[in-house]
């Protein structure tokens, strides 16, 4: 059901044999390039044919009724409905604590750096919806925008036949619960060139974010520098880093738990213990076969980005987990805080047995749109900070000008600008002094 990799005595770069879904964005991009030109030139009607072609749904409008919205909060499950609000309160909780302040430094007397940070004016948010509905990605992408101040805030997801065309109710619903009346009834790539580009109905953006299939990561890129983007996100995937103090039973649960999001989720054991590889390869058969989705968790077990990779001890373990960057890494040891520190690169991180993935995922406060596919060694996950830009506002009076005129002189000239310097000679009826 799940392979091995064996790399005790190996002195080869994990990197060179670790499991990973193959995700060709590039490869995308020549199918997403005349969806993204027929939104460009068509708008409104393009994205109706589209959706009618990709999703099976005709659409009289992309945009969700009002009254669909306060409809599906009406009627949500009462169960569901307290689970959303308290992930929202949770969430923030957490990301409240990122707001940055602005500060302003002296560098000299009468010159100041200010540092400020100001929010985007407006947002778009993809919500998947092809194996399973995310109503917790619309409250792991609205919270955040909401603490940095964004006032623009439109969400979007794909309308399914089942709801007679609709986009998913609880999805509705959550968007209802955030206080987001902007909603769209759009999917795909065609989505991101709606905020992109806007239409006659949805106002261009100036970032997009949100998880989707490879047509939608590949449409963030044929956009990205018109927009801002979260990242390319690929199939999830999870990393448990374990030792013999590890159960296997929970082990191979979590392993599940991500495996169930679809075939190419990857989940990958870590661990210098033969006897838990043993005994999590025997509660994988035995659990597989009693989940909800068996057959595509089984797939993704089964599949090429997953696999089960023993280590000659620990410390070679977290060399293999900063090499592969996961998304999500669990840290089940005897003392994972210790191990914790030594991690480097990863999306987010899961300390001990009661810290599983699936908390992250929906009530933990931390936010679960996280950079995929090795990103984590240079990107981070969802947060605050997405949203906001860093305005420096530089301010220097006449003698603070003058203090450093010469050096500003003698740098362009070394540049062979000129004229930066004479930008500065200009402001003094004498001659700038030498350094």
């Amino acid at each position: 059901m799940i392979s091995r990799i064996d790399l005790r005595g190996s002195t080869a770069d994990p990197r060179t044999v670790l499991p990973r879904a193959e995700f060709d964005v590039e490869a995308a991009l020549e199918k997403v390039r005349p969806i993204a030109e027929d939104v460009r030139h068509r708008g409104v009607t393009a994205l109706i044919e589209l959706t009618e072609r990709f999703d099976g749904v005709r659409l009289e409008s992309t945009r969700v009724p009002a009254e669909q919205l306060a409809e599906a909060l009406e009627t949500l499950d009462p169960k569901v409905r307290a689970a959303l609000e308290e992930s929202i309160r949770r969430a923030r909780i957490v990301h409240s604590d990122q707001r940055r302040e602005g500060h302003t430094t002296q560098v000299v007397p009468g010159g100041t750096v200010t540092h400020r940070w100001i929010p985007v004016d407006r947002v778009g948010m993809y919500v998947p919806g092809g194996l399973a509905v995310y109503p917790s990605s619309v409250v792991m992408s609205v919270v955040p925008a909401q603490e940095a101040g964004v006032q623009g805030i439109a969400v979007t997801s794909p309308p399914q036949k089942a709801f007679g065309g609709r986009v998913h109710p609880t999805i509705l619903a959550a968007c209802q619960l955030l206080g987001v009346t902007e909603v769209y009834a759009v999917g795909g790539a065609q989505a991101v060139a709606m905020f992109a580009l806007g239409t006659e109905e949805c106002e261009p953006v100036n970032v997009v974010t949100g998880p989707g299939n490879i047509y939608v990561a590949a449409a963030k890129r044929y956009f990205a520098g018109k927009i801002g983007i979260d990242s390319e996100a690929g199939p999830t995937e999870i990393m448990v880093l374990a030792d013999d103090t590890a159960d296997a039973a929970e082990v191979a649960a979590d392993l599940i738990s991500q495996a169930e999001h679809g075939p190419t989720s990857g989940s990958v054991l870590v661990t210098d213990s033969p006897e838990l590889a043993e005994a999590v390869e025997a509660e994988l058969k035995t659990q597989v076969a009693r989940t909800k989705h068996s057959e595509r968790v089984a797939e993704a077990l089964g599949g090429p980005q997953s696999g089960i990779i023993l280590t000659d001890s620990l410390e070679q373990g977290v060399a293999v987990a900063n090499a592969y960057a996961s998304e999500h890494l669990e840290i089940q040891t005897a003392d994972p805080h210790a191990v914790a520190a030594r991690i480097r690169n990863a999306g987010a991180i899961f300390l001990g047995r009661y810290t599983p993935v699936s908390l992250g995922d929906y009530a933990a406060g931390s936010n679960h749109v996280l950079p995929t596919g090795g990103c984590a060694c240079h990107s981070s996950g969802l947060s605050v900070q997405t949203f906001l830009r860093g305005v420096q506002v530089v301010e220097y009076d006449r003698d603070a000008l003058a203090g450093i005129a010469a050096h500003v002189v003698n740098l362009s000239t070394a540049e062979d600008l000129p004229g930066h310097g004479d930008a500065v000679k200009a402001r003094f009826d004498w001659t700038v002094p030498d350094a």
